[in-house]
């Protein structure tokens, strides 16, 4: 009988240790789950400097103990990833115009970590040997020459729903031309293709962006405002992400990119090493060794 009862107390013990560690174990996994988690999950969606600071900072951090997971998605998912916890960090949040109808529907539910770059800006551009077409007031006139196409980026991106929602209508081009979306890499290809073969185009395109660097561009004249003036890029946290990363907090706080620096990334990302993200990033590392230094 007395032995029976040890038995019991024995198993009824081990019961309560594994629970106890399967609770523990549960603390230190998923999204920010807890103290000792170090695992960030950071969304992207496909703009040029989203990729190339994600790919950044998951060197960064990874370095630093973390394991880090990319998730590329178009603005608004990444935003309602943020908003619902599934979606740790993003690093390319555009204030306070480009995603004003997001800060306005998640807001609340964001951290803002840091500005990282500030003169950010939404344009229209087209190669510089296109002629007699120098503002988006040209552009009605001269919609025959492009075919009677914009070629734009995400559909679910700001710079479209700005050009779809202001640029087309107060230029009076609703129904002279229509906004081709797709994805940054295909506008990026027609881009190329186009200036390759000295054809006219008009893309949908933004400040930083390595093209400008790459490609004689001009960006069309916008009297009327409609894209808006410089912006911020902030970076971006789930609520509660300070709290649960606060060495991560502090290193975004401080994070910074000049024209140059960033320009010298993204040439390396999408040309130099394109498809090895990783290898740019190391290469750009060593070339900035202070880089690093600074988030300290």
């Amino acid at each position: 009988m007395f032995a029976a009862l040890k038995r019991g107390v024995a198993l009824a013990l081990a019961a309560t240790l594994a629970l106890a560690g399967a609770a523990c174990g549960e603390s230190d996994s998923g999204s920010g789950s807890g103290s000792g988690d170090k695992k960030i999950t950071i969304g992207y969606m496909a703009w040029d400097e989203a990729i190339a600071a994600s790919h950044l900072w998951q060197e960064i951090l990874e370095q630093k103990g973390y394991q880090v997971q990319l998730k590329n998605l178009e603005a608004g998912l990444v935003y309602g990833g943020l908003a619902n916890g599934d979606i740790d960090l993003f690093l390319d949040g555009w204030l306070p115009q480009t995603h004003a109808s997001y800060l306005e529907k998640y807001g609340d539910k964001l951290e803002k970590l840091g500005v990282w770059y500030d003169n950010a800006s939404l344009s229209i551009a087209v190669p510089k040997y296109v002629e007699g077409v120098d503002s988006l007031d040209d552009l009605k006139a001269n919609a025959g020459m492009f075919g009677g196409e914009m070629i734009g980026i995400e559909p679910g991106a700001g710079l479209t729903k700005a050009t779809q929602e202001k640029v087309l209508p107060e230029y009076g081009l609703t129904g002279a031309m229509k906004l081709k979306t797709s994805s940054t890499p295909a506008m990026l290809a027609a881009l190329d293709g186009a200036i390759a073969d000295k054809k006219p185009i008009v893309v949908t395109l933004w400040h930083p962006h390595w093209a400008y660097a790459k490609y004689e561009l001009k960006d069309l004249t916008d009297a009327k405002g409609t894209l808006g003036a410089a912006e911020e890029i902030h970076s971006l946290g789930r609520q509660g992400f300070g709290a649960d990363f606060p060495e991560v907090a502090a290193m975004l706080k401080k994070f910074k990119l000049s024209d140059q620096q960033l320009g010298d990334l993204e040439d390396l990302m999408f040309n130099t090493h394109k498809g090895d993200e990783a290898k740019a990033v190391d290469e750009w590392l060593k070339a900035n060794p202070d880089f690093e230094k600074s988030l300290s």
